[in-house]
């Protein structure tokens, strides 16, 4: 199969992960008989900086000409200045708009080798296996009218949160689909005491929820969602949420399995799915050597499984993470005290080698 990909290394961070993956990747065409096609294009702070403009056209169209897109990062603290629309963020959203991809899948996993990362207890952390399905378009951070007005010292600032029954059908939709398939079990996070757009997707959800006769539903909100979700995260099981608090539970969520450097996440629906890792740019690490590439490693895995439906490919990459964590390698953000961190070239580098070990025909090491 050829695997038509366009990459966008992005800032901070990114290029030094998004090039770990791609290494990666790489080593699951060779193994796998498949040929990788790559094409870079910038997006956010590196674009602004080549053409003042955070998502090129040139970008656009190389997106939507791919078969997929593999994402690094998109921020840096050097932007902060610049108004709204020229912000790397706006980029993102704008790259997220253009190819259509309203639903964004983040699983959260406490990997047995790495139980004694979480801040929680072993025994609570045990066993979390969570996805978190987020929609993508709407919300707070696509609502209009925004903005800031007034004069200095009495401004008010303005945004607005609307839903309508078509968008929160359809992400509910891929929830209720990915839980048939898991442990059958959705919870729709909202606010539906407060905000009438959470109300309506309530409404919505449920009515949804009939035609999937085997899939248990249930509500909460926000707030008591993310307080059960650090007390008992191994019940939850498909996570169904808009877009602000899908952003912010699934920050919490890395953080319950111990770091956020290992969250993977889908951003599909429309005709192109974008994959990333979780973490952000991380400008304050950016260049040193010492990133987790796992998250943009576990992102191409699930590129090749939502893009390509290429299962045991992907099924490789993350069994090649597994074994590699199983072996000790330890980057900075989970190495515990006296422990030497794995750098991001070398941990790359033993994915890239579980891969090959782990390929149809490889010889397999003796116990």
């Amino acid at each position: 199969m050829l695997l038509n990909l366009c990459i966008l290394p992005g800032d901070g961070i990114g290029p030094e992960v998004t090039e770990q993956a791609v290494l990666v990747l790489q080593a699951v065409a060779d193994a796998f008989g498949h040929q990788l096609q790559l094409q870079k294009k910038t997006i956010g702070g590196a674009a602004l900086s080549a053409v003042n403009d955070p998502l090129p056209a040139d970008t656009i169209q190389a997106c939507l000409s791919s078969s997929a897109v593999l994402l690094g990062a998109v921020g840096s603290p050097a932007f902060d200045h610049y108004p709204n629309h020229l912000r790397p963020e706006a980029g993102l959203l704008r790259l997220r708009r253009e190819l259509g991809a309203y639903a964004n899948l983040r699983p959260a996993i406490c990997l047995p080798a790495l139980e004694d990362c979480s801040p929680l207890r072993a025994d609570l952390v045990r066993g979390t296996d969570i996805m978190i399905v987020r929609e993508l378009l709407g919300g707070l951070y696509f609502g209009a009218p925004r903005s800031i007005v007034g004069e200095s010292g009495n401004r008010v600032a303005t945004n607005t949160m609307t839903y309508g029954e078509p968008a929160i059908e359809r992400i509910a939709r891929v929830a209720f689909d990915l839980a048939v398939k898991r442990r059958k079990k959705v919870l729709s996070v909202d606010k539906a005491n407060v905000l009438e757009c959470s109300r309506l997707w309530r409404e919505v959800v449920t009515r949804c929820a009939k035609d999937y006769p085997g899939v248990q539903l249930s509500h909460m909100y926000v707030d008591s969602a993310a307080m059960s979700l650090v007390q008992r995260p191994r019940d939850f099981d498909v996570i169904l949420t808009e877009n602000m608090f899908g952003d912010i539970l699934s920050d919490q969520a890395g953080g319950v399995v111990g770091s956020l450097g290992l969250l993977a996440s889908a951003s599909i629906g429309g005709p192109v799915g974008v994959y990333e890792p979780v973490h952000g740019s991380a400008p304050d690490i950016a260049g040193k050597g010492v990133a987790n590439p796992l998250g943009a490693i576990l992102s191409a895995a699930l590129l090749l499984r939502h893009s390509f439906q290429l299962e045991r490919e992907a099924g490789c990459i993350e069994e090649a993470v597994n074994g590699v964590l199983d072996r000790g390698a330890r980057t900075a953000d989970l190495a515990r005290r006296g422990e030497a961190p794995t750098s991001t070239s070398v941990m790359g580098q033993q994915v890239v080698e579980a891969v090959k070990e782990l390929a149809p025909g490889a010889k397999r090491k003796s116990a």
